[in-house]
């Protein structure tokens, strides 16, 4: 502290308090009287300093600050119950380097931390134990907070989040309301309030709305919107809302009874547990996503982040430019095709009408054409002898104008073929259109049952199609088969009664597999053929119709077009099938594999297409289908909605009751509506997820509270939603919140928004791409459209950290087998038990063949075995993860301590070498599961936080897999005690005022010039190996000066705080470290005066001269000359020529 004109520093070693009274003298020149020795004790000094940050609040940013703003965020920690190991801290230990850095740097540095406290673990351990959630996380948030202040991270703890404290997760919810009182306006492309598109369903009806809506949306006007009942307006606003109710095909896990994401599924199973995971369809809160697909393209353009991340991203989203075709199922195997094959002529005929439509005719078509699913219109299409103006072929429904001369008959046809038909003239149309929209919606809602005809096949009231997108609609007469997802729900009304129990058994067997899972396996081909069939769109010709789990539900249309002579896969699945290849391409072999390359391919065989380019094909494909009605050129993305509901307890519970079954979102002003206590973490005994255990579930819409589900019989009070949000719904936004984590009145105050703007830097794991960070992105998005947020993109620059991986360590164990048929079960379950467990270590052996010989000449050796039976026993080997605790530097494992750690190992027998077992080893995953976990504790307890922080930026550089020795932390702590020696005489704190000499500067200079350029870069690890060498330097330079020491602490300040904060003070400065300038680089201190020239004599140097830089070459040729060493060389001799190259060589001739 400081008093008059010194300070003390208390230092405290092996509990007693050491004492240094440091004089101050003017103007920051400083003496020191050492009352006691010191040396450099990681421990006290760590533990001094961490207090000093904590109590002072040294980190804590402010939002009105004249300095420059820079924001680094972290990734957003899972608080696990096994803690930090050594990987975790990879990227926060980068962060926190750039962040100290920037501070020294002049910026004013917001660097907060917080947790994703919601999380399966917690309620699994409440599953097991009964201890509530939330106690378990308060437990492990402590471990980690703990870990986390033992590294010395420069966190600003004031901003502390937590997703599962209500104070935050009343913003999620209130978010969630936002985002349910929103629709996307395809116009304005953004997000706009539901308010206004109400306001246009009034004034207009929905007919001129464009929207990202659900695909089945019927056409209504105004008047008929002012009529519907409140019920079916809800219903309506519910298919355009970006937060809506669906079913959903989702991956469930009976055992866990949740739905997990893709990335919770490993092989088919659950990660947690390894439990069976199917899919399933269940009505589900979605977002969507979708309908910021492009620009979360878009978007990409102008952040800086990883190309491989933006590649992830990318594909994810999977934008494809291409058609959508519609294939008819074929009717005809129960009943004869009323359809009549056109000619060419009257196919030319009819494109001509679909492009010269009448007026009315184009009035009517603008309302139809916008019309999806089950209610899409087709124009001009023929049925049966006729051609018909408009059809909607799933409903059985035409629309015609009247006055036609052949009207009696075409009405006798088309009731015949089982169609209702709804006539109107021009005149109606041309005055109103959208009555006449209303007139033929109530058609298609009540269709009329057709009575008047007896001999009506009734196979014709169900007609399917098969909607495809395809990127290839140039390949379409190549088409040969179709592939459906198992899960698509016209599988069930097509298949045949005989393939009927081969499909259920497929479909049965492709719910066990995760959609991960089905997309990854690219090797395996299966399917099963339907029985049925669809119709080509422009040949007419039978197309087979299989279902395949290569095909998704949740990805296009769940439907594919297999071109096999243009698909690998495709082909693959048709030569397995037998099904034919027909070859679409102008002299191109297919006999061994499909073509795939486009430039230079010529279509053939496809009719109107042959003899094009595939650029010119792909067009005109798009204008035929356009013209017939049977598809339409398209953008396609293969970003899905994201599901946003889990059957959880410990989740963000949503802010909605349900009136007479449709969602009611709770006011803002009543948030946050907390989570309730239950008594079982499980789903109830019906299967309603774990909040039906809840007795106090139910919200009184008069009271505005959660009340007793007793209540629920009263008129006002209304049943909660028992799903809750899942685990990115709060991790999507909190680093908005960061930005002003204490405001109670709004998620954050515009004023810290615009302040911090967006994250200047953020460092995290690539595995986030498609999960974290495309729905942060998408939030943000969200936010900005309604003016929430200042930005649209969260994060201007990203880095992946890559992973510290674990040297596992593995003992080799001998599994005995009965062969068969050689002893009853009997004999062989009392040999089995005379042979005890066999650990074997691992240079005894080279093969499998050999560990078996040696394992079994053991047994029979030491009477396990007899020799007479050992033929009949097979000995397996297996690799067993031992403890890498358990294991030392030179791989020698513990064998006793190994014995006491895995019970079944006890009695177990190890075979040594010398006396010694040694394990082998494998870098892989660092995992709690292998064993290979190091913790950090134990690290900054043995070796210091200093030491692994510069360890762990010295194994590689940042983005790089690197594996973990901790044998190596050694030569960094070496470093820091050395580091420590440059400021001591002996153990006596010795620094210098006098002037540096010329090296020093020119060490210390160049450590500066390469530290600046390596953060800038991000190249941690090699400013590590620039400290070392400067160490080096100025300890054979034997440096103690202030002028160099001082800045040298600066600099090695971001990487090892807690020795540069305790050297600082002992050089006699008040503040913190982390306060201070960066040291400034200047490169006249760089600039070599002289050279020291190699002097050669014919060719062959001899020795150097040091000589100026500024001498001409008359002046060097006679230094030289006239130097001893020259002249006992030339001993006499007059040199023939002299050959002086400045600033290089000099070369006597003769």
């Amino acid at each position: 502290m400081l008093k008059s004109r010194f300070f003390f520093v208390v230092y405290e070693k092996n509990n007693q308090q050491m004492i240094y009274f440091i004089l101050s003298k003017n103007k920051r020149k400083f003496t020191a009287s050492k009352r006691k020795i010191m040396q450099y004790n990681h421990l006290a000094i760590e533990k001094k300093w961490q207090k000093f940050w904590a109590e002072n609040q040294t980190f804590k940013a402010s939002n009105e600050s004249d300095k420059p703003k820079y924001y680094v965020l972290d990734m957003f920690p899972y608080p696990s119950g096994a803690g930090l190991h050594v990987g975790h801290p990879l990227g926060y230990i980068a962060s926190d380097i750039y962040a100290r850095y920037k501070r020294h740097k002049g910026f004013n540095v917001l660097h907060p931390q917080g947790y994703d406290s919601f999380g399966l673990p917690a309620e699994q351990y409440a599953i097991q134990t009964g201890q509530h959630p939330s106690k378990t996380t308060e437990e492990n948030i402590a471990t980690y907070r703990r870990q986390l202040d033992n590294i010395g991270f420069s966190f600003d703890w004031s901003r502390e989040v937590r997703t599962s404290n209500p104070s935050y997760y009343k913003w999620t919810q209130s978010i969630f309301i936002e985002l349910f009182n929103s629709w996307y306006n395809t116009d304005s492309d953004k997000a706009e309030d539901i308010s206004t598109l109400i306001s246009i369903f009034k004034k207009e009806g929905n007919g001129s709305v464009n929207a990202v809506s659900d695909e089945d949306i019927q056409l209504f006007s105004s008047d008929e919107w002012k009529a519907f009942p409140k019920k079916k307006q809800e219903e309506i606003l519910l298919q355009y809302r970006l937060t809506y109710l669906s079913d959903t095909s989702v991956n469930w896990c009976p055992e866990l009874g949740t739905v997990l994401a893709n990335d919770e599924i490993v092989n088919g199973l659950s990660e947690r547990g390894g439990h069976p995971v199917i899919q399933k369809k269940m009505t589900q809160w979605s977002m969507r996503i979708s309908a910021y697909a492009q620009r979360l393209l878009d978007g990409l353009e102008k952040i800086d982040w990883p190309q491989p991340l933006k590649d992830s991203q990318t594909n994810w989203i999977g934008r494809s430019q291409g058609a959508m075709v519609t294939f008819e199922v074929d009717q005809t195997s129960s009943r004869g095709s009323a359809e009549v094959k056109l000619s060419h002529k009257e196919l030319e005929t009819l494109k001509e009408l679909r492009l010269n439509l009448t007026k009315a005719e184009g009035i009517l078509w603008d309302q139809l054409k916008h019309k999806k699913g089950a209610a899409k219109f087709r124009k001009k299409y023929t049925v049966g002898p006729f051609l018909v103006d408009y059809v909607c072929l799933a409903k059985n429904m035409i629309v015609e104008f009247s006055g036609k001369e052949d009207e009696t008959e075409r009405t006798a046809f088309f009731t015949k073929e089982g169609f209702n038909i709804v006539r109107f003239t021009n005149e109606e149309v041309i005055e109103n259109v959208l009555h006449v929209v209303s007139e033929i919606n109530n058609s298609l809602q009540f269709s009329a049952t057709i009575k008047n005809n007896k001999n009506v096949d009734k196979t014709v009231k169900n007609k399917y199609q098969i909607d495809v997108f395809t990127t290839r609609p140039d390949t379409i007469f190549g088409v040969s088969f179709m592939t459906l997802a198992p899960e698509h729900e016209l599988v069930s009304k097509i298949v045949t009664d005989a393939q009927k129990k081969e499909v259920n058994a497929y479909i049965k067997a492709t719910a066990k597999r995760s959609e991960r899972d089905r997309m990854a396996d690219v090797k395996t081909i299966s399917g099963v053929f339907t029985g049925a069939y669809a119709l080509h769109p422009f040949t007419g010709e039978k197309v087979e119709i299989w279902i395949g789990d290569y095909v998704l539900a949740n990805y296009g249309t769940g439907a594919v077009m297999a071109v096999p002579c243009g698909d690998q896969r495709d082909y693959d699945f048709a030569k397995h099938f037998n099904i034919p290849i027909p070859n679409i391409f102008k002299g191109v072999d297919i006999s061994e594999a499909a073509h795939v390359d486009k430039a230079g391919t010529v279509i053939a065989n496809s009719d109107f297409l042959s003899g094009l380019n595939y650029q010119k094909a792909l067009k005109l494909s798009i204008f035929e289908l356009e013209k017939r009605g049977i598809g339409y050129g398209k953008i396609n993305y293969r970003l899905r909605d994201a599901v946003f509901s889990r059957q959880r307890y410990w989740g963000e519970p949503f802010p909605v009751y349900y009136k007479d079954g449709m969602p009611q979102m709770i006011d803002t002003a009543y948030l946050p509506i907390v989570l309730p206590t239950v008594e079982k973490y499980l789903p109830t005994e019906d299967g309603k997820p774990p909040l039906g255990n809840a007795t106090q579930w139910a919200w009184d819409s008069r009271g505005k509270k959660v009340v007793s589900n007793e209540k629920l019989k009263n008129k006002t009070v209304y049943p909660l939603e028992l799903n809750t949000m899942p685990g990115w719904a709060g991790s999507s936004w909190y680093f908005n919140r960061y930005m002003d984590a204490s405001n109670s009145e709004q998620f954050a105050s515009k004023e810290s928004l615009d302040y911090w703007k967006e994250v200047d830097l953020y460092i995290g794991g690539s595995e986030h791409a498609t999960g974290h960070l495309l729905y942060a992105r998408f939030w943000q998005k969200f936010l900005f459209d309604k003016g929430m947020v200042p930005v649209d993109e969260f994060a201007k620059k990203l880095i992946n950290q890559g992973m510290i991986l674990g040297t596992s360590a593995f003992v080799y164990k001998a599994t005995p087998f009965i062969k068969a048929d050689c002893f009853t079960a009997h004999a062989s379950e009392e040999i089995l038990h005379k042979i005890p467990t066999v650990i074997v270590s691992k240079h005894l052996f080279s093969s499998e063949e050999d560990f078996e010989v040696l394992v079994k000449n053991y047994l029979v050796d030491n009477g396990f075995l007899s020799q007479d039976i050992s033929d009949s026993i097979m000995i397996v080997k297996s690799n067993v993860h031992a403890d890498v605790s358990l294991v030392n530097s030179s791989d020698e494992l513990d064998i006793e301590a190994f014995k006491n750690w895995r019970i079944e190992f006890k009695s177990a027998e190890f075979i040594l070498e010398e006396g010694i077992y040694k394990v082998g080893r494998e870098v892989e995953k660092m995992s709690k599961s292998k064993y290979n976990v190091v913790n950090p504790d134990a690290i900054c307890s043995e070796y210091g936080a200093d030491a692994l922080r510069l360890f762990e930026m010295f194994l590689g550089p940042l983005e790089q897999a690197k594996p973990w020795k901790t044998s190596g932390i050694s030569g960094v702590s070496s470093f820091l005690k050395k580091l420590w020696k440059l400021y001591f005489n002996g153990e006596t704190l010795d620094v210098s005022n006098a002037e540096p000499t010329k090296e020093e500067l020119k060490t210390l200079h160049k450590t500066i010039k390469k530290v600046e350029e390596d953060i800038e870069n991000f190249s941690f690890n090699t400013s590590v190996s620039t400290f070392m060498i400067a160490v080096n330097e100025l300890t054979t330079l034997k440096c103690n000066k202030r002028k160099v020491l001082e800045p040298l602490a600066v600099l090695v300040s971001p990487y090892a705080p807690h020795i540069a904060e305790e050297l600082w003070s002992l050089l006699g400065n008040s503040t913190s470290i982390s306060e201070v300038d960066f040291p400034k680089f200047d490169e006249k201190y760089l600039v070599e005066s002289t050279k020291n020239y190699p002097i050669s004599f014919n060719g062959k140097m001899r020795f150097t001269l040091e000589l100026s830089l500024d001498l001409s070459k008359e002046e060097i040729e006679k230094i030289v000359l006239e130097d001893e060493k020259t002249i006992a060389q030339l001993a006499g001799r007059s040199p023939k020529k002299v050959i002086v190259v400045p600033g290089k060589i000099v070369n006597i001739v003769g």
